[in-house]
């Protein structure tokens, strides 16, 4: 009999084991399964929680729904009857002080044709000329490993990009656009580029990729992610769960791995998937030839402010879902989803329920890391106050603070991953890092990821 143990419950974790069980029950291997989490719940970042009439969620609020492995578990867990898809309606940028609608007809700010581009009232008309360079610019240069702010500032121009393209690409992968890739981002605008001669007329022409789907882009539960966690945990039958127990090291041991629990039982595993965060799984492998890469991999922090209010979410501006934040504001946050308005299960009632987004890349969060949690939603409701002019006590309020947990790719992230698999591969075969630290922050690229390493294993098998 071969032993797997999977060392994290989070989305990814659950996913590799759903699938190892799948692998075990239609191939019938004998293997014995184990999943070892330190916290009470699985699910790590994602959780639901519910107060009075409000559904709100400790992490991500939704799954994007054309990744090819979300729709197969979805399926797999007999959950199609529990989706449910979020409202459409205008984004806002909030810029000197004000919210401006994001042209229509645009990719993360990008526009896909020259009249959502002079449509903007983001950028000046000198910038929107400056642009049209795209046009009549070849790319002679760049790559997919080349940084996405700097191709994008060369063919669109700098005023484009730092106006209206940076607050939102930032926003949606937590980082500095010069210091990613196109390759860790949109690595198809460079493939556009080089076919069509221009990003703006690729894009258009393949239009109908980002807008086919809009109204049914993300996908959430009835009851909120807790939903899929509690599915996936109830189906894995065929797997030991071991919760609430944290796990100290892990050592080679005959040819086999010695897992050492902090209650001191010890484990004997054939194989590993470390489905932690970065950190944890290089305490746990305690190995300085690994140092110098995992050292490499960086976090951010993320601090997330649901408010509720007793008034209807019909305050808030006509056909808008939420804004995100230029850095060139009154503002604090990076972003707000207007919560009520995108997913209408988390407020049956229709009163107004708003997430505020707080990252360590913006300038204000070395004030605000120190701050109470009742001084957190004093700035919040600042932040709403100035935003949408509205001034109202909250009825709930649910804070959460990601520390130093939220994964920032940057240039060298692929390269050093790279290198870390490589000496894994010599130093402890047949251990697997596995998770957002890694390998795509989203959800579905997390489900995939897991995916993955199961085949991988039961290859192996």
């Amino acid at each position: 009999m071969k032993t797997v143990v999977v060392i994290g419950g989070g989305i990814t974790g659950l996913s590799a084991m759903h699938y190892l069980q799948k692998i075990k029950q239609e191939q019938s291997h004998d293997l014995e399964l184990v999943l070892i989490e330190q916290q009470r719940e699985l699910g790590g970042k994602i959780r639901t929680v519910q107060d009075g009439e409000f559904i709100m969620e400790t992490g991500a609020d939704s799954i994007v729904a054309r990744n090819e492995s979300v729709m197969p578990l979805i399926q797999d867990l007999g959950l199609e009857d529990r989706i449910v898809y979020n409202g459409t309606g205008i984004s806002y940028l909030y810029a000197n002080n004000e919210l401006h609608a994001i042209p229509a007809d645009t990719v993360f700010g990008i526009p896909m044709n020259e009249e959502a581009l002079f449509s903007s009232t983001l950028v000046s008309e000198e910038g929107k000329k400056a642009a049209l360079r795209d046009f009549e610019t070849p790319n002679e240069s760049y790559t997919r490993n080349s940084s996405i702010g700097e191709f994008l500032e060369e063919f669109l121009g700098e005023e484009l990009v730092r106006n209206q393209i940076a607050p939102v690409l930032s926003g949606v992968y937590s980082g500095d656009i010069y210091e990613l890739t196109l390759a860790s981002t949109l690595p198809y605008l460079v493939d556009y580029k080089n076919k069509y001669g221009s990003i703006i007329k690729g894009l258009g022409e393949n239009k109908q990729r980002f807008q086919g789907a809009a109204n049914k882009k993300f996908i959430s539960f009835d009851q909120g992610m807790g939903v899929l966690i509690d599915r996936l945990e109830e189906s894995l039958e065929a797997a030991v769960i071991r919760k609430g127990i944290a796990t100290k090291r892990i050592s080679k041991q005959d040819g086999r791995y010695s897992i050492e629990l902090e209650n001191g039982e010890e484990l004997a595993a054939d194989y590993i998937v470390l489905a932690t965060p970065h950190a944890a799984a290089q305490k746990l492998l305690g190995l300085q030839e690994l140092d110098l890469e995992f050292d490499q991999l960086l976090d951010s922090t993320l601090i997330s402010i649901y408010l509720g209010f007793d008034i209807p979410d019909a305050k808030l501006p006509a056909d808008g879902t939420g804004f995100i934040v230029s850095q060139e504001s009154d503002l604090q946050c990076n972003a707000c989803t207007w919560t009520s308005r995108k997913w209408a299960h988390t407020s049956p009632k229709h009163n107004l329920l708003v997430r505020l987004f707080y990252k360590s890349s913006h300038p204000s969060y070395p004030k605000l890391k120190g701050l109470s949690e009742a001084e957190l939603v004093d700035a919040a409701l600042s932040d709403i106050e100035k935003s949408l002019k509205i001034k109202a006590k909250p009825s709930v309020v649910q804070v959460t603070n990601w520390k130093n947990l939220m994964p920032n790719y940057h240039m060298h992230h692929k390269s050093a991953i790279n290198r870390l698999e490589e000496k894994m591969a010599s130093a402890v075969p047949n251990i697997k890092l596995a998770g957002a630290s890694y390998y795509g922050v989203g959800i579905g690229a997390c489900i995939q990821n897991g995916k993955k390493l199961a085949e991988e294993i039961g290859n192996k098998l």
